[in-house]
């Protein structure tokens, strides 16, 4: 029988439309809006001003602490103005807008770099320039990569699980780039078991992908100390509480990390970013982007620049259908809606989805009736119903003591409330009240 996680979880549909649409490459655009927040963190400080010119891959904004990260232009051109851009979050973000430079060659000549297997660098060096090139988590949570891998001496470590779960409806960015990067993902596995010294090492992949866990397995089995753990299909196991449970049985403490049992988890995007930034320098200046939805007219997967106005994609894809309602940044369940097509593509955004009319329409909101459902599916073994309700009442000490943070906002609840609450929504908002509250503190 397949692993999976015991507590909790949910089986939505997939409508995985774009999985079998190789990906392809986005034109270049001719404005990029690069936000100096793309992590968990302290934003990036500016190192350019208006009106210098930039190259492809420079350093425009330096890493603002020790929880912070680089930001690179993605393009050679000129720096038009520093200004506020509406970002995925829905609020003005400081943003570096360059206009790309037509005639520079760099912009338009992408380099298909051969499979390059010697890691010729040692572990401080490997972390060193996964620093200088701005990786980040790129799962969804853009946590700084090198602070992941700081581990402290003494720590007891001793498996790398790789992300390749991708159990969000709809999003296949992380399906294809494994199906067409997958010895690249392979070398970036070895590049961070060296870093950390690491022997073992597990690549979880949901059963409904048994093309990437057929080349994975054919791959590996030349590798010593690396795995294929096919799992079971149900949401959310890419969490990565979740994922350390299914693989290895090992339950993550509940305001701990991966880390407190032994185990760091890396997405298969960040591990390919990691791959070209130690082989081949290369700083973090694109990604792949799922750009999907029923109506569109063709969906697919792109490589995306950072920057690129969202607009430029639905473009690509033949424009926005009549009748859309939303556009959401990331997937259906915890993905979040998009104020306008202006906003860029930053090192966070998995995918763009464009939902009609009838798919975003939510039901009226009624009375709970203690089914107890949302409890059921939660992952987390919390209570939805009552962080709700707490949230909602301004009960935010007693939300704190009822584990509101613990939630890993996967929508479940939601998803599967017979009276339509939005207890995704409340929760969302009673965890930042709880956060604020808990700075003021300290």
């Amino acid at each position: 029988m397949l692993k999976t996680f015991p507590k909790g979880g949910i089986h939505p549909p997939e409508n995985k439309i774009t999985s079998t649409k190789e990906i392809k490459r986005m034109t270049v655009p001719k404005v990029v809006n690069v936000p100096i927040a793309q992590h968990i963190g302290i934003p990036a400080e500016i190192v350019v001003d208006k009106k210098d010119k930039v190259e492809k891959g420079q350093v425009i904004a330096k890493s603002g602490g020790f929880v912070s990260s680089n930001i690179h232009a993605p393009v050679a051109g000129t720096v038009t103005k520093l200004d506020l851009v509406i970002d995925t979050s829905g609020y003005k973000k400081q943003c570096i807008v360059i206009r790309t430079d037509a005639k520079d060659p760099s912009n338009f000549e992408e380099v298909d770099f051969p499979l390059k297997t010697d890691i010729e660098l040692e572990p401080a060096a490997i972390l060193q320039q996964i620093t200088d090139c701005g990786i980040v988590g790129l799962g969804g949570a853009t946590f700084p990569s090198q602070v992941k891998l700081n581990v402290r001496e003494g720590t007891k470590l001793d498996y790398l699980i790789i992300n390749g779960v991708e159990c969000e409806p709809y999003l296949t960015a992380d399906h294809r780039l494994m199906l067409e990067k997958a010895q690249e993902i392979v070398v970036g596995i070895k590049i961070l078991m060296k870093a950390l010294n690491l022997k073992k090492a597990v690549i979880g992949i949901e059963n409904n992908k048994k093309d990437a866990i057929s080349l994975f397995k054919s791959i590996i089995k030349k590798e010593d100390g690396i795995q294929v753990a096919a799992l079971q299909v149900k949401y959310p196991q890419g969490g990565e509480k979740q994922l350390v449970r299914a693989i290895l049985g090992r339950e993550v403490p509940k305001n701990g990390l991966p880390l407190d049992v032994g185990v760091i988890v890396h997405n298969v995007g960040t591990i390919f970013a990691i791959y070209e930034a130690i082989q081949y320098n290369k700083p973090l200046i694109e990604r792949v982007v799922t750009v999907t939805g029923k109506k569109l007219e063709n969906p697919s997967n792109f490589w995306v620049k950072i920057g690129t106005p969202i607009k430029d994609l639905i473009a690509e894809v033949g424009g926005l259908p009549e009748g859309t309602r939303k556009l959401v940044n990331g997937g259906p369940m915890m993905g979040k809606a998009i104020k306008n097509t202006d906003v860029p593509v930053t090192k966070g955004t998995s995918g763009i989805l464009v939902i009609s009319e009838e798919e975003a329409s939510r039901g009226k909101a009624e009375n709970c009736i203690r089914c107890g459902e949302c409890v059921y599916v939660c992952p987390m073994g919390l209570e939805p119903h009552l962080l709700m309700n707490l949230s909602e009442k301004g009960f935010y000490e007693k939300a704190s003591q009822e584990d509101i943070m613990t939630c890993i906002e996967c929508g479940s609840c939601s998803y599967v409330c017979p009276s339509h609450r939005p207890l995704l929504d409340y929760i969302r908002f009673g965890k930042n009240i709880v956060k604020k509250l808990e700075t003021t503190k300290n």
